[in-house]
């Protein structure tokens, strides 16, 4: 049996390297048969590009490196629900699984409103919905945005 908090916990170091580098504090792993294959992080202010969100460039670099476009058998670990633009390319790669640790009107306390539909709303207008698992390391995932300066 996976102990899914071991890979949910290094999804939240990555957001927490993301804020020491000045990016907004998301991380994200892809994993397969119990082992990470990728890991990515929010990069949209180092590379001066909004849609840079760990999620979306995760998934977009692994499928671009190795071809798979298909994901049904991996799973994504993430710190937060992931935005609707990163849940689309999850529906679109057939996403196998998704975990993640902070909700996103979790987020939106403490964030402030934004674009504010999560992968609740996408999923369940799409027939590839991956199996999601939330509230991983909460607290944990929590302490992480609170100390980000929204």
């Amino acid at each position: 049996m996976v102990n899914e908090n071991i890979f949910m916990k290094r999804a939240l170091e990555l957001a927490e390297n993301s804020k020491q580098k000045g990016n907004e504090p998301f991380g994200a792993i892809l994993v397969k048969n119990g082992k990470i294959i990728k890991e990515g992080t929010n990069q949209i202010h180092s590379n001066s590009d909004p849609t840079n969100h760990a999620e979306l460039g995760l998934i977009r670099d692994f499928c671009q490196e190795t071809g798979i476009t298909n994901l049904s058998e991996y799973t994504l670990y993430t710190s937060c629900e992931p935005c609707c633009m990163c849940s689309g390319a999850m529906v679109w790669s057939n996403l196998g699984k998704m975990r993640y640790s902070v909700k996103h009107d979790e987020l939106a306390r403490i964030a402030g409103a934004n674009i504010m539909i999560g992968s609740e709303e996408v999923f369940k207008r799409s027939p590839n919905k991956p199996d999601v698992i939330s509230g991983l390391l909460n607290a944990e995932g929590l302490e992480i945005i609170k100390n980000y300066k929204w």
